[in-house]
């Protein structure tokens, strides 16, 4: 959003100057007038040239604002006012700004779901579509906490799958790094000791010293770099297209046990984010286009995509769930269950704690598997690398006790 610089006078005459951020020039001079301000000069300030990357928010951010906002309305006190006073709190600048904005659309007649949908970036569309169901519902406060803890437990959801990817990720960078140390700076020191000796090398030795005067070479080196890094954007922009992304998807998902933890967090997901929605007021078909579209998983996203047309029609949601394939039976059958009951947002919530605890369960299990996996593997290279050197050795300590 713009930032306008403004001067004006209020009724006691005193003259005001002041920064504030808007969609536009009437914004403001509404803003001003309610303050009780006469604006004689309103200007857009020019933006100053900076590297930042993304919004600067974390999810962290937008809970605590979340948590914090339903204590101050279920207390009583005015919408503005709370949000005056968050606006103030907040230690990130970023967030700050933004906050003010929304405060603004709200102090100009705006509904809060209208002003805090001007913000995308930060409040996603679940978000916004459960705060305008609380607003039309009264149940501001309510809706509030469930975001705040919708939020954290999707949160902690992330970070356990960062968590578990990270893990082979920095032991592999780290396998690398100590073997191209090996072959760059300890194997030529044996590679020429061996060739004053000038006897035949052993076949793995020889591959050894050939590995080292290959990543000596810039000639041969850059060219693999250089293909390592086109074949690295040939990838992501694949990835970036819609048919990429599903294919990706639904390759992880046929990868034994990480393939099995990744459709335990998208059920785990679609069940909690939908279960949220249901329970604030949101209709079923709504709530099943917005859960698809914060689907993390293509193939998760397109399926429920698919059983918007069928339920429309006037299906359950079972049957059109069944047909996709992507969901285990039992949850089609605790769906199921929760339709006929008509408690399916509760059961929702029980299958989303359902498998967040498989969630954690799989990934102690990948994690069990991987660790050893990749402790053999860094003790073969390593091991190999070294006995390679020493073998020659060998044949040196002969031919000069002979």
């Amino acid at each position: 959003m713009p930032i306008f610089t403004y001067e004006g006078k209020t009724s006691a005459g005193k003259n005001i100057k002041g920064e504030y951020t808007a969609e536009n020039r009437d914004e403001i001079f509404k803003y001003l007038r309610s303050k009780g301000i006469l604006a004689t000069k309103v200007k857009r300030k020019a933006k100053s040239i900076s590297l930042k990357f993304g919004t600067g928010i974390n999810t962290e951010d937008v809970t605590n604002f979340a948590r914090q906002f339903a204590s101050m309305i279920s207390a009583g006190l005015p919408l503005v006012q709370c949000l005056n006073i968050l606006s103030e709190q907040t230690e990130n600048p970023n967030f700050k700004e933004r906050l003010t904005a929304v405060t603004a659309g709200v102090e100009t007649g705006n509904s809060l779901a209208d002003s805090l949908g001007k913000h995308p970036d930060v409040f996603p569309e679940l978000f916004i579509n459960m705060i305008a169901a609380g607003e039309i519902g009264g149940i501001l406060d309510t809706i509030l906490l469930r975001l705040a803890t919708f939020l954290e437990k999707a949160a902690a959801l992330k970070r356990k799958i960062k968590g578990v990817m990270m893990y082979p990720l920095v032991i592999s960078v780290v396998l690398v790094l100590a073997v191209a140390a090996l072959l760059i700076f300890v194997i030529p020191v044996f590679s020429n000791m061996f060739a004053e000796f000038g006897a035949d090398l052993p076949a793995m030795t020889q591959i050894v010293v050939n590995m080292s005067n290959f990543l000596k070479t810039p000639s041969k080196i850059l060219p693999l770099i250089g293909i390592a890094v086109f074949l690295g954007f040939a990838f992501k922009k694949y990835q970036s297209t819609k048919e990429g992304r599903y294919n990706i998807d639904k390759l992880i998902l046929k990868i034994p046990v990480l393939g099995d933890l990744a459709k335990k967090s998208s059920v785990a997901q679609f069940s909690r984010t939908l279960g949220t929605l249901l329970s604030s007021g949101v209709s079923i078909l709504e709530a099943l286009e917005i859960t698809g579209k914060t689907a993390s998983n293509m193939v998760v996203r397109r399926a429920l995509l698919s059983m918007i047309a069928a339920i429309s029609e006037g299906k359950t949601i079972t049957e059109p769930m069944k047909a996709t394939g992507v969901f285990p039976p039992m949850v089609i059958q605790m769906v199921a269950v929760g339709e006929e009951s008509g408690g399916l947002d509760q059961m929702l919530t029980k299958i989303a704690d359902f498998y967040d605890e498989e969630v954690n369960a799989a990934v102690e299990t990948l994690t069990s598997i991987m660790e050893p996996i990749i402790i053999v593997i860094l003790a073969v290279v390593m091991g190999a690398t070294l006995i390679a050197m020493y073998l020659p050795m060998f044949d040196m300590i002969s031919a000069v006790g002979g």
